[in-house]
Parts: C-alpha cells; sequence; structure tokens
C-alpha cells in the first residue's frame, strides 16, 4: 500500500528541503496567520515551502500563493475520497521532503498524512493548534500514528495534554511555542484617522477581543462583562474583532443586555496592529485554547490582558503582572464579575495598565517571538530528516524531552 521511501541525501549534500503544509483553508485566524509567517520566514537555502489547501485558499491562501507554489480544491465533499489519489500524485510531482499538516484532527491531517506515507515522503508532522472540544484527534487520525514522525504543540502545558489525552506518544512530541513579528507589533499612539472612522473619541476607554466568532471563545461571557463594566465606566467602548456566523446572535444579545451602543462588531480586519494601539485593555474570554497569538500580539503592543484561565494562557500571561488570569472553576456570574472587576480597574488606573503592558513586551522579548517559532520548525524538520538518514525513528535530540524541561 506504501510508497517506497526515496533514498535519503545527507542534508549537506543536497539541496534544501521541500516542504508541504496541508491545511483543509485558510482564513484570518491564529494559526493561519502564524502558518503565513513561517511560511515566509524559512531559510530558503534550507526549506522550500509550499500550501496545500483541501478545498480552498481563502484570503491568507490566496496571500501566499501570490507568493509560494500553492495548490487548492484537492477535496470537495467530506467523502471524496478521491483526495487521496490526487494528493498523492501532487506531493510525487512535486518531490516533497517533508509534510506537515496543520489543524488539530478533521481531513488535513488524515489526508495528509496517509498520502505523504504512500507518497514516500520521508517527514511526516503534524502540528496541532487547539485543546480539547471541540477540536480533538478523532480515532481515524489516531490510526496514523505510527506513521507520524512528530506532533507539534504550541506550549509546554500544550504538548502534555496532547500526550495525556489526545493519544499522541510523548516521545513524538514537540513543543515549538507560537511568536510574533515584534518588529510589526510594537506599542504606538493610534492612528487618529482610524479613531474617526470608529466613532472612537480621543481619550475613551477601551476593551477588545480578538477572535473568531466561534462558540470556544465564548464572545457571550465578553458581552456580560461588557454590560458589567459598562455600568463602572459608562463611556467605555468595547471592540469585537472577528467574524463567523454567529455575529447576528452576538448582536442581539448586545441589543438584550442595553449596551448596542458601547459595543463595536468590526468583522474580520487587516489592521489589527492598528486597531490594538486603540485599545486600553485587551480580553480573552476562550472555554479552551491552547496558545491564543492575539494575547501575545496584544502584549507585544504593551496593553495588557484580561483572560480566563485556560490551556496555555497561563504561559504567556503572568497573572497580576502582564495582565489579570480568571479561573473558569467557578459559575458563569462569577467568571464575568471577577473579568469585569480586573478590567475595570485597568480602565480606571492607567497607570497601572501602562505598567502591566510594559511587563507583558518585555515577557514577549524573552520567549515569544516569531524568531523563536521558525527556528523550531527548522531545527525539527531538518532533524527529523537527519535522524532517519542515520537510521534513527526518534525525534532530534532537541526535541525529545521538551516536555519534561
Amino acid at each position: 500500500m506504501f510508497g517506497r521511501p526515496r533514498e535519503l541525501t545527507p542534508l549537506e549534500d543536497r539541496g534544501p528541503l521541500r516542504v508541504m503544509f496541508v491545511i483543509t483553508y485558510m482564513p484570518v485566524g491564529g494559526a493561519e496567520t502564524m502558518l503565513v509567517e513561517i511560511i515566509r520566514r524559512l531559510d530558503r537555502s534550507r526549506f522550500l515551502p509550499e500550501l496545500c489547501c483541501l478545498k480552498y485558499f481563502d484570503p491568507l491562501g490566496e496571500v501566499l500563493a501570490e507568493e509560494i507554489p500553492a495548490f487548492e480544491r484537492l477535496l470537495s465533499h467530506k467523502y471524496d475520497f478521491r483526495v487521496l489519489p490526487r494528493l498523492v500524485r501532487l506531493l510525487k510531482k512535486r518531490r516533497i521532503d517533508a509534510v506537515v499538516t496543520v489543524g488539530t484532527g478533521g481531513d488535513k491531517m488524515f489526508w495528509g498524512r496517509l498520502a505523504a506515507r504512500i507518497a514516500g515522503v520521508r517527514v511526516i508532522c503534524s502540528a496541532l493548534h487547539s485543546t480539547g472540544l471541540p477540536d480533538h484527534v478523532e480515532f481515524s487520525n489516531r490510526l496514523l500514528t505510527p506513521i507520524t514522525d512528530a506532533f507539534i504543540a504550541v506550549a509546554g502545558p500544550h504538548g502534555e495534554y496532547l500526550a495525556e489525552h489526545e493519544g499522541c506518544p510523548a516521545d513524538r512530541v514537540a513543543v515549538i511555542p507560537n511568536g510574533v513579528d515584534i518588529e510589526r507589533f510594537h506599542p504606538g499612539w493610534p492612528s487618529e484617522g482610524l479613531r474617526q472612522e470608529l466613532g472612537i473619541p480621543q481619550g475613551t476607554p477601551t476593551a477588545g477581543i480578538i477572535a473568531a466568532l466561534r462558540p470556544e471563545k465564548d464572545h457571550e461571557l465578553f458581552l456580560h462583562v461588557a454590560s458589567i463594566v459598562h455600568r463602572q465606566v459608562p463611556e467605555a467602548l468595547f471592540l469585537i474583532v472577528g467574524d463567523g456566523p454567529r455575529r447576528a446572535m452576538l448582536e442581539e444579545m448586545a441589543r438584550d443586555l442595553s449596551i448596542e451602543d458601547a459595543v463595536l462588531f468590526l468583522g474580520t480586519r487587516d489592521d489589527v496592529t492598528d486597531i490594538l494601539k486603540l485599545l486600553n485593555v485587551v480580553m480573552l474570554t476562550s472555554k479552551m485554547e491552547a496558545n491564543p497569538v492575539s494575547i501575545i500580539e496584544a502584549m507585544a503592543c504593551e496593553k495588557p490582558v484580561v483572560a480566563t484561565r485556560v490551556g496555555s494562557v497561563s504561559e504567556t500571561v503572568i497573572d497580576e503582572k502582564t495582565g489579570y488570569l480568571i479561573s473558569r472553576d467557578s459559575d458563569d456570574s462569577e467568571i464575568a464579575e471577577g473579568l469585569a472587576a480586573k478590567t475595570a480597574e485597568l480602565l480606571l488606573h492607567p497607570l497601572l495598565a501602562e505598567t502591566m503592558g510594559r511587563a507583558g513586551r518585555e515577557n514577549v522579548i524573552s520567549h515569544w517571538s516569531i524568531e523563536r517559532t521558525v527556528e523550531g520548525y527548522e531545527d525539527l524538520i531538518a532533524g527529523i530528516y537527519a535522524s532517519k538518514q542515520n537510521g534513527s525513528v526518534l525525534l532530534p535530540a532537541n526535541q525529545r524531552d521538551v516536555l519534561y524541561r
């Protein structure tokens, strides 16, 4: 069934490794934005990245299609089994050396790895970007664990979760932390033109959330928090950056809470760096997370973060130093009250917000830069290739014990 692996030429005797990133499609989201940065920054003397969107490009896929070889529409519907021979032919034609599936579970993780094995691709990895439901590694995807060289987690606790709950062998879990471009995301004065566009008077206290309108992000909780803060800081405005089919329901909820005039639904934006400069506080009200890029971007812009203590958020947000964390172990009303109290405190005490913001950027510079993320991918892919050339099936030594450091 499986293709014969091509003979491995030592890295020092060959050209760049050809790496195919396989994903379903590329909307504007944290994992997709991270993939764009990784692809753009890979050392072209060592790696030649390509992109395969099984369904269609979507906005970020279209951007990358102008920069690198990119392919779409290999999968027409959920039960389109012809995707397998199509993908196998593509991988063989492009002489791909490494496949990295991007996203937890689903078709990209299954078909991408299976096609890679049949096509004789020597390095097979899965980058998983979320923790727990609704995204998880299904039984069908767990069946392909033996042919997978590495499962990529985005933070230490996320790696532990994958090993303990998602069937990923601990000795194949590599932690490559998410990172951001600290030159692009930096502190600065907000644009007066953007203020006028959004109708935000100068000096208005603002809090916002940057997240796709998906159930696990719990924008309902954000709106409840906004309604509580609005009673304490009546002039405050609350920005929601992100879109999705739940928008109409959330807009109706804002009206029911009588805060429709204080909440701005901005939809998907390509000027997040400018919007962050408008905000005094960035919030995240998620039920589950791995290592959300949005709060790292916010911290890079010297914005304090108020978030729920879920997933690996506590790895980036240091409670009472770069922001505040509220446990989700209480009932919804207590969680909302806790988030609202901390958000109102920061809106009413700008010097405290500035101090936490500065500490947040220092933390990002030290631990969460995009350069560190890209280096992690480069070391992992090249290391696996080299170890197989030497007859080993283990992760490189610098990745193998990452969960236990």
